[in-house]
């Protein structure tokens, strides 16, 4: 990936320097902080869900698909957060793009909807941490695979512990880190090789007889779904986004640690779907709990399977550490412009880090561990659709004919047909959450917009009084 020739921009970090925060993050950390936050414990509690979803082995192509739009995402991410690397990542971009006619509405409304659904994105790691440990300890899980009163016990434990060592620097924090990333891959890589040991083609390539139909076929049927999960899996590749203030050299590191992880999870996953479909018939993939530890469990015995659980659970861990990590930095832009609650605006004093932040979102974290897996993962997909995902696109187009002379370290590629693609993958994912994901999404909106409406009214801004330009990453590049 090839940043641009403009002087400018081997000076330009893009964020104001009283902001705060130490830009002490690489890019090997960068990258290694993106890929834990998508890997972690999602496609081992996952894959059976999109197995059964599919109908059957083709499962494997949703996750490809599921990549493609990750990737075309991925793209909008890579230049925005090149050019405007602040912290709180899309509050920073619509703040920037919208500010022209609804005033700070958009960047209030993600501010208030981030506040829910990254959370939630934690709270599906806790819960698939939970379910993985009744592997190993009886009577955390129930038969059925439902999380029991200890389980809900130790997944609330699970975010104190998380939150406690988030608590200190971001250089101490990148090398912990980089530690995580490492104990991912083991888990990741073992359970692949496992598989490929067990493994039998004639399994792996069932296809259910007419699958690929294109009226009717299991595939087409339950491709809507199986977007919704995999996209799931792949969030996170935006982590450093949301670190932007804190990245090194930003216009190179961000792009590369968000196109180097959305490849090499895609790798890692498509690996991982086949290997487990060709080591165990799909039918029992379906009714697993827990299907790492099944698979190990079938290929190198009852021993090994429990200690490789533990390196998952150890990966679960690293998931929610790396997304509250974050996703704590979030709301800290929105405070310091005045938008938002101004607790969240406010740095450590010695640790230099938005610990206001931190706190409120392990809480939120340890509420939604409380609910079941799949209904976390609908209500957090559809919450986080419109507001982020479709209106960053369109925060793209804008700022392309607003800001023309933006210092842009890094351009999409192939502009805009990634852009279209994403656009279009977001909102085909958004229908297919489900009814009722949907309308409590739009709920939790509408009550965004009467609350921004009121704090609006208060502050006397737009639609009440003046809107305020403030191009504040455009006059960096002037200076």
């Amino acid at each position: 990936m090839t940043p641009n020739t403009n002087p400018a921009s081997q000076a330009h970090t893009g964020s104001p320097p009283s902001s705060g925060f130490e830009r002490s993050v690489g890019p090997k950390s960068a990258t290694a902080i993106n890929m834990t936050q998508m890997c972690g414990i999602g496609p081992f509690v996952t894959i059976p869900t999109m197995v059964a979803t599919m109908g059957g082995p083709q499962a494997m192509f949703g996750w490809l698909i599921g990549a493609i739009i990750a990737l075309a995402d991925g793209l909008v991410w890579a230049e925005l957060g090149a050019a405007m690397p602040g912290a709180g990542g899309t509050y920073v971009y619509l703040r920037e793009a919208f500010q022209y006619r609804t005033g700070r509405l958009m960047p209030f409304l993600f501010a208030w909807t981030a506040l829910l659904f990254i959370p939630l994105i934690m709270s599906t790691g806790v819960i698939g941490l939970v379910t993985y440990l009744g592997y190993l300890v009886p009577g955390v899980v129930d038969a059925n695979g439902n999380t029991t009163l200890i389980g809900h016990v130790i997944g609330i434990a699970v975010v104190a512990l998380t939150v406690v060592l988030l608590y200190r620097k971001i250089g101490q924090i990148s090398k912990l880190t980089s530690v995580l990333f490492g104990v991912m891959l083991c888990s990741v890589i073992a359970v692949i090789i496992a598989a490929y040991t067990h493994f039998h083609p004639s399994l792996a390539f069932a296809f259910t007889p007419g699958a690929f139909h294109p009226f009717g076929g299991a595939f087409w049927a339950g491709l809507g779904a199986g977007l919704v999960i995999a996209i799931y899996d792949y969030l996170g590749y935006n982590t450093t986004a949301y670190l932007g203030a804190e990245i090194r050299d930003p216009g190179r590191v961000l792009p590369r640690s968000i196109v180097y992880s959305i490849v090499g999870i895609m790798a890692l996953y498509f690996l991982l779907q086949v290997g487990v479909l060709g080591a165990v018939p799909w039918e029992e993939v379906t009714k697993s709990t827990s299907i790492a530890s099944l698979v190990l469990e079938r290929s190198w015995g009852v021993v090994a399977a429990k200690i490789i659980t533990v390196l998952v659970i150890v990966t679960a861990f690293g998931s929610v550490f790396a997304g509250l990590l974050g996703g704590s930095r979030v709301p800290f832009e929105a405070a310091r412009d005045k938008l938002f609650l101004p607790w969240f605006g406010k740095l450590h004093p010695r640790l230099h880090f938005p610990h206001v932040g931190l706190i409120v979102m392990g809480v939120i974290t340890a509420i939604g561990s409380l609910f079941t897996l799949s209904d976390v993962i609908n209500m957090l997909t559809a919450v986080f659709v419109i507001v982020q995902s479709v209106a960053q696109v369109f925060a793209l187009i804008v700022l392309r004919r607003r800001q023309p002379g933006l210092n842009r370290p890094y351009r999409m590629w192939l502009y805009p047909v990634p852009a279209i693609v994403a656009l279009a993958g977001w909102l085909f994912i958004y229908y297919s959450a489900g009814l009722k994901p949907v309308l409590l999404s739009l709920a939790w909106m509408v009550v965004g917009i009467a609350a921004y409406l009121v704090w609006a009214k208060v502050e006397r801004t737009w639609p009440f009084g003046p809107k305020e330009i403030r191009e504040q990453y455009l006059t960096a590049t002037a200076a």
